[in-house]
């Protein structure tokens, strides 16, 4: 194996713009400003040639974490950028589950698929942080090329969740050596469970779990030069070790329970302690979340925490002990909380780390009974909201919540502005407004999250506060404005929206109100793809999502109305 040089710096290589290359050796935070300068002025940059090296040694898989090594790494600086493993980091990703506490921290991130060749261009992978005794606790989607060159270059999203680290892998080269490796003058053969990368060098793992789920019934992990067959929970492997069936009863494997199995005459059930409740696989216990609009809120039971510390992702935010529970409360956009769009669903995360204090507390803490404490914290908010509303809102209605463990509502509400400045909504009462009035109304966040954009994918008018009137006007569909004589303001947060229209009622002397309804819809800002990116759109192809937007959960706000002063 050839030797491998260390840098101290993260290493960029840059196309300057198509105009000549550049060795950048620099901080993180100012590389992605020199890329998307260019992007800007030159268009789309070949991967290849514009991307950050990961050269650090303790990202390597053979790199174990240990405490006494200081606190575990975090790939919290990493946000989109094109990426490639070099130096002592490694030659590419690993394509194998790797065990957690590797890459210099907990969770490691490894790559669930193979390595693309060089004429399918740019893929889509998922990658797996391994934590637990899981090897795919957590999930992301990252995208991956072969390079001409013999190398890769990856497209790495933020991680979700402290620690995760994206790893790197040093794979078995044929070189002059041969070590019994090579066959002919040059020829290269490889190992059972790898097979001969492009450079015609390297080789590289193959993943048995991607042909035919590698015969495995229900989950197949991917190993170094092998695989293995697992089964969700509560269901145990049968002596073939691919199939799986269900689990009879608490002898065995406790019934898949995390905690107590309990036998009845129904068969078993899992009990949690004192404390924490039930998942919603109805086999692990979990801490307590409360998703609320405006905070998150976490109650650890004080048996649990012993004499440990707790804090977030963010040191400075520590649980407070009110005897029976360590509380930890935070919003997201505090305390190192990741906000990311999955599917559906707007995921904030953050991570509880329980360490042991350095001194007995005053809640008389005296002894540990374990040495740390992770507990990874999640709130998921539905993307697509329908908000209907009068013309103002009506403050005598209750807030829209969802009641949950680890769901919520991500908060939107429709405001009506007394002018073009869209500062001052109406709030104490509702106006009567005239036909030759102006209108202003705005799509606002109660909470402002960046990384976040919204589309308002439409709105329309009814003269009553029911959805499904059959007598509607919309102002805005597919994204698309459709009446001409609204105008769209700019904003300088990205989730809120906000419209000008001249004042309109419904024919009918009757129709004296008007009720607003508007669908609202929450999207990555890094997605070039997705819906919000596509803007007005007639046709839209909710495959560029990767999926239907029929299962998205729909919210309403009903308030108002407002009457028109429609007589002279």
């Amino acid at each position: 194996m050839s030797v491998r040089q260390q840098f101290r710096m993260p290493v960029c290589i840059i196309w300057n713009c198509g105009l000549h290359a550049e060795r950048l050796e620099t901080g993180m935070n100012r590389l992605p400003k020199a890329l998307n300068y260019c992007l800007k002025r030159g268009g789309a940059l070949d991967p290849c040639s514009a991307y950050i090296s990961l050269n650090e040694p303790w990202r390597n898989t053979d790199h174990q974490f240990e405490e006494s090594q200081g606190p575990p790494l975090c790939d919290n600086h990493v946000d989109g950028e094109w990426y490639r493993f070099t130096s002592m980091a490694g030659d590419a990703m690993p394509t194998f589950c790797i065990p957690e506490n590797s890459c210099g921290t907990h969770a490691p991130v490894w790559l669930n698929g193979s390595h693309p060749l060089e004429d399918e261009g740019i893929v889509q992978r998922q990658a797996c942080a391994s934590f637990r005794g899981n090897c795919c606790l957590w999930n992301t989607t990252v995208e991956v090329k072969a390079c001409p060159r013999g190398y890769y270059v990856y497209r790495l999203t933020k991680p979700s969740v402290c620690f995760h680290v994206y790893c790197g892998h040093f794979y078995d080269i044929c070189d002059e050596d041969c070590h019994g490796s090579c066959v002919g003058a040059g020829e290269c053969t490889c190992a059972p469970g790898t097979m001969l990368g492009p450079d015609r060098q390297t080789c590289f793992d193959v993943n048995e779990c991607e042909q035919n789920n590698g015969g495995c019934s229900e989950i197949c992990v991917n190993l170094k030069n092998s695989f293995r067959c697992e089964c969700r929970v509560g269901r145990v492997l049968r002596s073939d070790g691919r199939t799986c069936e269900d689990i009879e009863g608490c002898h065995n494997n406790n019934g898949g329970c995390s905690h107590s199995c309990l036998v009845s005459e129904r068969g078993y059930q899992c009990e949690c302690p004192r404390g924490l409740v039930l998942s919603e696989d109805n086999h692990t216990c979990q801490v307590p979340v409360s998703c609320k609009s405006s905070t998150v809120e976490v109650s650890i039971p004080r048996d649990l925490v012993g004499g440990l510390e707790l804090f977030l992702t963010n040191t400075s935010c520590r649980g407070v002990s009110n005897g029976t529970h360590v509380n930890i409360v935070f919003s997201l956009k505090t305390c190192g909380t990741v906000v990311n769009v999955v599917n559906d669903k707007i995921v904030a995360s953050n991570l509880v780390t329980g360490l042991p204090k350095q001194t007995p507390g005053s809640s008389g803490d005296i002894i540990i009974r374990t040495s740390k404490l992770l507990i990874p914290v999640t709130c998921e908010f539905p993307r697509l909201y329908t908000i209907s509303e009068g013309y103002v809102p009506n403050l005598r209605n209750a807030p829209l919540e969802i009641m949950g463990r680890s769901h919520g509502i991500f908060p939107f509400t429709l405001e009506i502005f007394k002018d073009n400045e869209f500062e001052e909504p109406y709030r104490e009462a509702l106006p009567t407004l005239k036909l030759r009035d102006s209108l202003y109304f705005g799509i606002e966040p109660l909470v402002h999250v960046n990384g976040l954009e919204s589309l308002v994918e439409s709105c329309f008018a009814t003269p009553t506060s029911k959805i499904d009137e059959i007598l509607k006007y919309y102002l805005i569909q597919d994204g698309c404005v459709s009446d001409d004589s609204v105008k769209q303001y700019t904003s300088r947060d990205h989730l809120a929206k906000h419209f000008q229209v001249p004042v309109f009622k419904f024919v009918g002397k009757d129709h004296k109100e008007v009720f607003l309804h508007c669908q609202v819809l929450v999207c990555g800002m890094l997605e070039e793809r997705s819906r919000c990116a596509q803007g007005c759109h007639r046709r839209v192809r909710r495959e560029a999502e990767g999926g239907s937007t029929a299962n998205m959960q729909s919210q309403m706000l009903t308030g108002g109305p407002i009457t028109i002063d429609w007589e002279d």
